[in-house]
């Protein structure tokens, strides 16, 4: 059965995109044909770091306004044979979105075969992130460890609970899970951000994943590859963990400790 999981977050700049691409890159690497939906209308940002936007043609507004079929909409991953990109439109305003063509397009990549959907929501609570979370089975809620940031993750956690489907007919809730993006554990042993656990006691949900904060993402995105790819990186095995974690094996939180340098890395200049 086809799994429905948006990646969310009420903040912007916290690495939604980034989380959204990794995750779905990891879900393919796992064998899932998975699909990998941006729905910021009028940004677009997805196809950059999925490496593939010279190859957009058609776009996920052009598919449910029928300009185009779903086939021709989507892109094949550069790297994962079974992974598959569905562009936003740049040029479309966020009223193009509408929940029954959004409903459909979800509907027909349930009927190609796809074991997961990853939905890429804009930040924020605006038409485009709602419509991402409105058919949502689970949710990624994405903060980084700062206050506002965390307070704006309560907001989407909200709205989830009372717009999705799940919510309007009364079933199962949307099964959330939390993720902690940009961590040092220096700057938590230093007071200055807060910790992992602060975190989760204020949001009440649990931890899937706590990605490190790392200059390489940045020259990943850059290049268009998902972090995921960044061979022999602390990042690129937090999200492997996240991955694992999600399709429910046993993980311990790794790079949430803080190690002090010893002598010898002090004096040739350690941190």
């Amino acid at each position: 059965m086809t799994r429905i999981v948006v990646v969310t977050s009420g903040k912007g700049g916290v690495g939604k995109t980034t989380t959204s691409a990794s995750f779905a890159s990891g879900l393919a690497m796992r064998g899932f044909k998975t699909a990998v939906i941006d729905f910021d209308v009028g940004l677009r940002n997805l196809d950059l770091i999925m490496g593939c936007e010279r190859r957009v043609v058609y776009d996920l507004i052009n598919v449910i306004n029928g300009e185009a079929n779903l086939t021709q909409g989507l892109i094949k991953d550069k790297h994962c044979d079974n992974l598959f990109v569905l562009p936003a439109s740049q040029t479309r305003d966020k009223d193009a979105l509408t929940e029954e063509g959004v409903e459909k397009v979800l509907k027909d990549l349930e009927h190609m075969g796809f074991d997961y959907i990853v939905c890429d929501s804009p930040a924020g609570i605006e038409r485009g992130a709602v419509m991402a979370l409105t058919f949502a089975d689970e949710a990624i809620v994405v903060t980084n460890p700062e206050v506002s940031s965390v307070r704006d993750s309560d907001r989407i956690l909200g709205i989830l609970q009372a717009k999705s489907k799940r919510a309007q007919a009364g079933g199962e809730p949307v099964k959330e899970h939390l993720l902690i993006t940009r961590y040092s554990p220096k700057r938590v042993e230093d007071g200055e951000m807060l910790s992992y656990k602060d975190v989760q006691e204020i949001l009440r949900v649990p931890i899937i994943g706590v990605i490190p904060e790392s200059e390489s993402v940045l020259h990943a995105s850059n290049q268009g590859t998902p972090a995921v790819h960044i061979k022999d990186s602390d990042v690129a095995s937090a999200y492997l963990d996240m991955v694992g974690r999600f399709l429910g094996e046993e993980k311990p939180l790794r790079f949430v400790d803080y190690e002090k340098p010893g002598l010898l890395k002090r004096l040739f200049g350690g941190k």
